[in-house]
């Protein structure tokens, strides 16, 4: 740890299990919660994920403000005003998220604008502009990825300038997440992949950046050994509640570790990737994670060698010299990598996404080094630098 002091902050109330969505209707009355509005995408839509959400508020007869299904993979500063609108002429008094990562980082954003009034999103943006608690929000997430339903931070694009703009505040966090493992059963296997890799790098980052504390730590590790444990049932088994459950809180705790101890350098690469690509953010996270570990390891090679432990198990962790450890927890990331491109066709190169195209690679790396993450690595890196690990994932 680079402080002389940490914060540590939790206050997202966590519903959890096989009947978490029947708790529903408690949660919003006991936020006053009478005619929330949901938010979510096509995708959840077309999947029938909003329907049990539906039966369980009909069954407690809470009335449904509306349904905004159309937020895009990479949501933006329109998207968000649009939603914003249509809270106000419903007259709903609260926000049920049902989405992955953009569904609810849109989320918090209609809910600055609905509580905060106006339309100017990007007058709220960075860290400290938000300065009292919001209006109830309650996520759902239907991936097990992201933790955003257990952070302080969202980041939405923005239609003018095209950068991805952060926007950091504890009153951002939720009032309720709700993981209940019938929100995951229908993810394919190649996006069980991307959003799991999303949670480890969250986890792996939190636990070497420079405001890493022994609290946000506990967390990272045990996201980490939760991963290592389920994703490989969770592919060879996908109907299997119990390892959905399991990988939906590791990439909860994951969450609740980098909302307070911040990411790096793997995630101001993979946003710049994200905003002029257009690529999935746990593939860019599951891309370049190798490569920063490997550009981090001179000054974090301890922190690295302990995660062997958590990512290989006790019996790899002991037959590794010490002076091995953070060469082999590297190497065990990239042979999950191998795996998963086997298995469910996870891109593990920039080239293989068929995305992103050499002549960009430039422009990504201008954009990363203005990215707020990298202030959180403990490695500095210069735009020559990020350009050779770019280059070096291609």
């Amino acid at each position: 740890m680079s402080r002389s002091y940490y914060e540590f902050h939790s206050s997202v109330k966590i519903v959890a299990g096989t009947e978490a969505l029947e708790h529903m209707p408690y949660e919003l009355a006991s936020l006053g919660v009478k005619k929330p509005l949901i938010i979510t995408d096509a995708g959840v839509v077309s999947v029938g994920l909003v329907e049990p959400v539906k039966r369980s508020l009909v069954v407690s007869e809470v009335p449904i403000a509306g349904v905004y299904s159309d937020v895009p993979p990479d949501s933006s500063t329109t998207v968000v005003t649009n939603i914003a609108k249509m809270y106000r002429e419903s007259s709903a008094d609260g926000i049920i998220a049902i989405g992955g990562g953009s569904v609810i980082d849109t989320s918090k954003a209609v809910n600055i604008l609905v509580s905060e009034g106006g339309d100017d999103l990007l007058a709220y943006s960075g860290a400290g502009a938000l300065t009292r608690r919001l209006n109830p929000l309650f996520i759902l997430p239907t991936t097990a990825g992201t933790g955003s339903e257990v952070t302080r931070v969202a980041v939405i694009r923005d239609d003018v300038s095209g950068r991805k703009v952060p926007f950091a505040s504890a009153f951002l966090m939720p009032d309720v997440a709700v993981l209940d493992p019938r929100m995951t059963l229908t993810l394919p296997p190649h996006i069980t992949a991307a959003t799991v890799m999303d949670a480890l790098t969250h986890a792996v980052e939190s636990f070497l950046g420079t405001a890493k504390n022994p609290i946000s730590d506990a967390y990272s590790v045990a996201a980490i050994k939760s991963i290592q444990e389920n994703l490989p049932v969770t592919l060879a088994e996908p109907n299997n509640a119990h390892a959905r459950l399991k990988l939906a809180e590791a990439a909860c705790m994951a969450g609740v570790a980098f909302s307070n101890s911040m990411v790096g350098l793997v995630h101001a690469i993979g946003h710049s990737i994200g905003a002029i690509t257009h690529s999935p953010h746990g593939v860019c996270m599951s891309i370049m994670l190798p490569y920063v570990l490997e550009y981090n390891v001179k000054e974090c090679n301890d922190n690295i060698a302990e995660l062997l432990l958590p990512l290989a198990g006790s019996e790899v962790y002991s037959q590794t010299a010490a002076d091995q450890r953070a060469s082999k927890a590297i190497e065990v990331i990239k042979t999950l990598r191998d795996e998963l491109f086997e298995k469910t066709g996870l891109a593990r190169t920039l080239s293989e996404t068929g995305k992103v195209d050499e002549t960009q690679l430039e422009d990504i790396a201008r954009m990363s080094i203005d990215d707020g993450a990298l202030l959180y690595n403990r490695v500095d890196a210069s735009y020559e630098q990020v350009l050779g690990l770019l280059k070096a994932a291609w």
